[in-house]
């Protein structure tokens, strides 16, 4: 294959193949829209943005985000409190969908050479558009606007930056953190706390469990179970893969904490595997759960009883993962349009409004200064649980390659997850499978990676 031609098929296949992967897993793409970039030959070129529209000076940009509910009401409240602040840019909102229809449309807006200006993009996409050349690098426009790196939480800005450039700026930034029924933990007589360790968790179980509430719950493969387990692997001395994307998830420690899980639902029987975890837990059909920090303003403003929260059981060790989204700038805006994108950035992750948002969804505030505030800390006192998650904040670390930068990652571990925890089938097995599909889907991206990096 000539040189030209073969980079346009990687290009086309590392950034194609995780849409294709998640259509064919059931994921809510829709199958009528394109899966690939379009062809860059000799190299990638830069999308062409949606025609501005000039109000007097002001800049109008369009962003792209993918909250629904009473967080999508959090997403307009910011691009409201933008806009009604200043005058020298309009942010046009427009509501995408989920996380992956939000990155198929942008793969199909690419195509079509019509994209936004600014894109609300996730922990496991934004990379894909990294490596095609479709991010702008902020590190300049950040300083025109008086934005240091160091400001940010160094755990959730350092994922974001390749090449000693930042792409991708932390803004709905959450971490798993573990829930629980505190009239089930009274009834069950157990301390008003969640358990230090998952065999402390194991001898409670029993307790927690009846013929209507089970003690604990996972997530399906569509709920990120990959993401949750991410944190078990690690507890168990485990991994997905090492960062030059050397898969180890089949090796011992990965075995061992595949086991743990099977045994919850086939052999001990103390957890459940529902269609909606969140659900289950507010109305009480399980005791506890790991849930995402942004479901705790929903999940405390629904459940039926005392919610409690606390840091994730530990194994070996402790492991947790950071997860969530971030915002993205398009490259090949005009230099007006680049700068009115990140002034939008600066507000909507700046130290004033990530505590409004922390406050208003469970995401994390993603500054540091944010969470010193006077108002931040008020609010912890008034609401407790908001501190577990940011108090576990320092001992989380950015995922494995696996997960986040091999297209499609996320879905191939955790329909791996769904057979060992509903199916009950052989977990080093199920993991051979696994590895064997990530290292596959894994090639292109890895040879794209070597050109551009």
């Amino acid at each position: 294959m000539p040189i030209r031609s073969r980079r346009s098929f990687l290009r086309s296949a590392a950034f194609g193949a995780g849409a294709l992967a998640l259509a064919a897993c059931g994921q809510a793409a829709p199958a009528a829209e394109p899966t690939t970039a379009p062809a860059a030959e000799p190299a990638p070129v830069a999308p062409t943005a949606m025609p501005a529209e000039a109000m007097g000076s002001t800049v109008e940009i369009t962003y792209w985000g993918s909250f629904s509910g009473a967080l999508g009401e959090a997403e307009q409240a910011t691009v409201d409190a933008f806009n009604n602040r200043q005058s020298d840019v309009r942010v046009n909102y427009q509501f995408q969908g989920s996380y992956e229809d939000t990155a198929q449309k942008l793969t199909a807006a690419i195509q079509a050479r019509q994209t936004p200006d600014v894109s609300l993009l996730s922990d496991v996409w934004w990379f894909s558009f990294y490596i095609n050349n479709y991010l702008q690098p902020l590190d300049d426009l950040m300083a025109s606007e008086s934005i240091k790196r160091e400001d940010y939480s160094d755990v959730l800005l350092r994922e974001g930056v390749r090449k000693n450039s930042v792409y991708w700026v932390p803004f709905a930034r959450s971490t798993p953190i573990f829930y629980y029924n505190k009239d089930a933990w009274a009834e069950a007589g157990l301390p008003d706390r969640g358990p230090e360790t998952w065999g402390e968790f194991a001898e409670w179980a029993p307790k927690l469990n009846s013929d209507t509430r089970s003690a604990f719950a996972h997530p399906g493969a569509a709920s990120y179970v990959a993401w949750l387990f991410q944190g078990v692997i690690w507890q168990h001395s485990g991994s997905y893969s090492d960062a030059d994307f050397t898969i180890r998830i089949q090796e011992e420690n990965g075995v061992r904490a595949g086991n743990f899980y099977r045994d919850t639902t086939q052999t001990f029987k103390w957890a459940t595997a529902p269609q909606d975890v969140t659900q289950d837990f507010t109305t009480g059909l399980t005791a506890s759960a790991m849930l995402s920090t942004a479901a705790l303003a929903g999940v405390e403003n629904n459940a039926e009883f005392n919610v409690g929260t606390a840091f994730l059981p530990q194994a070996d060790g402790f492991g947790c993962p950071t997860g969530g989204a971030g915002m993205a700038i398009l490259a090949g805006l005009p230099a007006e349009k680049q700068q009115a994108a990140m002034k939008w950035i600066a507000f909507a992750t700046g130290d004033e409004w990530t505590v409004e948002w922390s406050q208003r969804t469970g995401y994390m505030p993603v500054r540091t200064a944010a969470v010193q505030s006077a108002k931040m800390q008020a609010f912890f006192n008034e609401r407790p649980n908001f501190r577990t998650v940011v108090e576990q904040l320092p001992l989380t670390q950015p995922q494995d390659a696996a997960r986040v930068y091999i297209r499609g990652g996320d879905q191939i571990i955790g329909k791996g997850l769904e057979r060992i925890l509903i199916g009950g089938e052989d977990v080093p097995a199920v993991w051979a499978e696994v590895k064997a599909e990530l290292e596959e889907t894994a090639a292109p991206t890895l040879e794209l990676l070597r050109q551009v990096e």
